[in-house]
């Protein structure tokens, strides 16, 4: 198994950084890693995700919600082909850090045959999308307060 895992503060209460991480609509607007998301937030539902890494190709998947609590967390299974080569469990967790904070967490817990076989630089990329979504996330939320 490999993971990523990310992290940002936001100057915004979960339920406003939630309300922008589900508006998947608006996606193209701000979001440089994940530019098209559609589907229902409900567990078993399936979502289509198109993501551009950073110096990667952009790839699509159609992964099965596992979890989605309101202004808390939003968990999705994805599979590069047939479940058990390369599948990847997304998660985005929102938790109050003060008044009108919320720390952002982002992960991505890789498992399969071909998870160790995969290269390096596919992990890198993969954190810069992270980090990149991240802090256009802060930046769209924070700007709206203004």
């Amino acid at each position: 198994m490999r993971s990523i895992e990310t992290e940002i503060a936001i100057r915004g209460t979960p339920e406003r950084v939630w309300a922008v991480l589900t508006d998947f609509r608006k996606y193209p607007e701000w979001n440089p890693f994940i530019r098209d998301a559609s589907g229902e937030l409900a567990i078993g539902a399936r979502l289509k995700v198109r993501v551009h890494p950073p110096d990667g190709r952009p790839m699509t998947f159609r992964p099965t919600v596992q979890q989605a609590s309101s202004a808390r967390e939003l968990r999705w299974l994805g599979h590069l082909g047939l479940p058990g080569l390369f599948d990847g469990e997304h998660v985005f967790r929102l938790e109050p850090i003060g008044p009108g904070q919320t720390l952002f967490r982002q992960s991505e817990h890789f498992r399969g045959i071909l998870v160790h076989i995969a290269p390096n630089r596919l992990f890198e990329s993969t954190r810069r999308g992270f980090e990149e979504m991240n802090r256009a996330l802060r930046a769209i939320v924070e700007n709206a307060r203004a």
